[in-house]
């Protein structure tokens, strides 16, 4: 097809999927809820500004995640537990104004929803309300299955967040894979079941062997969405600076760079300052007579 074609009309079955098929609205719940039914899987990616949000966007990602994880990767924190509830409002609303078909759900940070479900309440109407997000993830699960379900009885879609949960990264003593032994695997399944029966719309298991992330997800109605947590949930997120390769060190084992952006910027800055110290930039073209 030239560029003077015209597109082929989307066919029933593409306008069906996630992958192409939503163009002119917002992702929504019903839509994720209709790929769990039909099998699809879908990808989630952190995003914490409108500049990023919007290359996603454009690229396709149905559901974007504006994590705490901001903390470590942009802000500069250790952990996640630093992260305010004004400063996930000023991410969120950036991510929201940068797309325009992502579902865009947003991370309740550490301490603004553990004290009681009407605090839960309050701050998860300020980042719908103030950000403009279409949904919220808070971590825990028999834990804040109050809180989930008084969200959600007020309208607010809820991703809920299990297993290793890094908001409680000093209760664990680090991030240790969890759900291992019988015990644990039980307490996780029990979490997971208590979130749905909640009401949340999916949930994150972070950190779980595959073979019990695989038997939560044949057992619940909702999307599972892994993060380490093997190939059989439903959906995968990764934080995006790790995925492209803009982490420096280590990233965990779960983690595969698609690129290696972190390179790819140091080699044309250092290009850039080698130029202003040669006299060589700006060139005539870069400059107004």
């Amino acid at each position: 097809m030239n560029a003077s074609s015209p597109a082929p009309a989307p066919t029933q079955a593409s306008t069906a999927t996630l992958y192409g098929g939503v163009t002119n609205r917002r992702v929504t719940v019903r839509d994720l809820a209709a790929a769990k039914q039909r099998g699809e899987k879908w990808s989630m990616l952190t995003a914490y500004d409108a500049l990023t949000g919007g290359v996603f966007d454009e690229a396709g990602i149905p559901v974007l995640l504006v994590g705490d994880s901001a903390g470590n990767c942009h802000l500069g924190y250790e952990t996640t537990v630093p992260v305010t509830m004004d400063q996930m409002v000023m991410l969120s609303a950036a991510v929201v104004r940068g797309t325009k078909r992502a579902m865009v759900v947003a991370d309740m940070p550490f301490g603004s929803y553990q004290e009681s479900p009407a605090q839960a309440m309050h701050n998860a109407a300020r980042l719908m309300k103030e950000a403009g997000v279409g949904a919220v993830k808070l971590e825990g699960g028999e834990r804040s299955a109050r809180s989930i379900e008084l969200l959600v009885e007020a309208g607010i879609p809820v991703m809920a967040h299990i297993g290793l949960t890094p908001q409680s990264v000093h209760a664990f003593g680090g991030y240790p894979v969890q759900g291992r032994g019988d015990e644990a695997a039980h307490q996780l399944l029990r979490d997971a079941k208590a979130v749905q029966q909640a009401g949340a719309f999916s949930v994150v298991l972070e950190a779980v062997p595959a073979e019990l992330a695989k038997q939560v997800t044949e057992e619940l109605a909702i999307a599972t969405v892994g993060i380490g947590a093997g190939v059989d949930t439903d959906a995968q997120v990764l934080v995006w600076t790790d995925m492209a390769g803009m982490t420096a060190g280590r990233v965990p084992k779960f983690v595969k760079q698609y690129a290696n952006l972190r390179a790819v910027l140091g080699d044309a800055a250092r290009e850039f300052a080698a130029e202003v110290s040669a006299g060589s930039f700006p060139a005539p073209e870069h400059t107004f007579k």
